[in-house]
Parts: structure tokens; C-alpha cells; sequence
């Protein structure tokens, strides 16, 4: 059955974002796909993370987040800041902070800057609400890349349920 509810939760349609987060020096990002807009006014958009995630306490220390579209060549850097464990992960790469500070990959399609709004639990993540305050398309031909696109790169295919419930 868990193949099942796999395939049916892959219809769900998604980008793939890296999301980049601050607090004062502390800096860090990490690839998302569950991300949406909330609300046209104020501008708002919700993000689920996992709130054992090292970026967590940078997220909520800091109150900031940046939402970097990912274009549909990027893949590899999909799994560059998807990847557990690898330390600074920001050396590697070109961004620049914005109105936040939040980190903005200079190769992004577009980004979304964000200040915290609110966060409230859901299930095993949280939802953390985030009012945009600034934000620009970087690469206006290009393509955003798919959730559906990087396969089971994440590995959530394991997390699912064996069942509905």
C-alpha cells in the first residue's frame, strides 16, 4: 500500500526551493518543496519544516527567511542543500543577503524575502507563516523546477505511511 500512497501524494504538484535562513552571523539553507502562498494581503506564504532540523533555531532566532526558486537545470544544487550533514553548505555558492539578510542564491530563478510572522505545529512539522518583504525574478525565461522532477532524491518515499488511517 505505501507505493500507492506514494504515487498518489506524487501528483501533488510542487516547486523545489531552497530556503535560506538567518540570525545575526548564523546563517544556513536547505532544499523545500512544501511551500505555498497563504494570503494576498498582507502577502504571506506558509512553509513546512521540520522543527529538528538544524535551521529551525535559525529560523525562529531570527525571524527571516528567504524562499530561492529553484530553476528546472538546478537539480544538483537541490541536492547539494537537500543533503544532511555537509556542514556550511553557503561556502560553496553565490548569494547575497537582501532586506532580511536571509541568504538569496544569485543563481535562483526568483526569491521571496521573508520576515516571520508566525509558526504553529502540523503533524511532524511545523508551518512557519511568512510575510514577504521583498522579492525579484532573477531569471525571468527559465523554468522552475518540480518536486515531481527529482524523484525520491529526498528519500521520503520511506516516510509515508504503510496505510491510511
Amino acid at each position: 500500500m505505501r507505493h500507492d500512497i506514494v504515487a498518489l501524494f506524487r501528483q501533488l504538484t510542487y516547486g523545489v526551493y531552497v530556503i535560506g535562513v538567518a540570525d545575526g552571523e548564523r546563517r544556513n539553507a536547505f532544499t523545500a518543496a512544501w511551500l505555498m502562498q497563504v494570503s494576498f494581503d498582507p502577502l504571506l506564504v506558509a512553509l513546512s519544516i521540520n522543527p529538528a532540523h538544524r535551521s529551525y533555531r535559525i529560523l525562529t532566532g531570527g525571524k527571516t527567511f528567504s524562499v530561492n526558486v529553484l530553476r528546472d537545470d538546478q537539480i544538483e544544487l537541490a541536492r547539494h542543500f537537500g543533503t544532511p550533514g555537509q556542514g556550511n553548505r553557503l561556502a560553496t555558492v553565490p548569494w547575497s543577503a537582501k532586506t532580511t539578510g536571509a541568504p538569496v542564491l544569485t543563481e535562483a530563478l526568483a526569491y521571496l524575502d521573508c520576515e516571520l510572522a508566525y509558526t504553529c505545529p502540523a503533524g511532524d512539522h511545523d508551518l512557519a507563516l511568512g510575510r514577504v518583504v521583498d522579492g525579484a525574478i532573477l531569471a525571468p525565461d527559465a523554468t522552475p523546477l518540480t518536486y515531481r522532477a527529482t524523484g525520491d532524491m529526498d528519500g521520503s518515499s520511506l516516510l509515508y505511511p504503510e496505510t491510511f488511517t
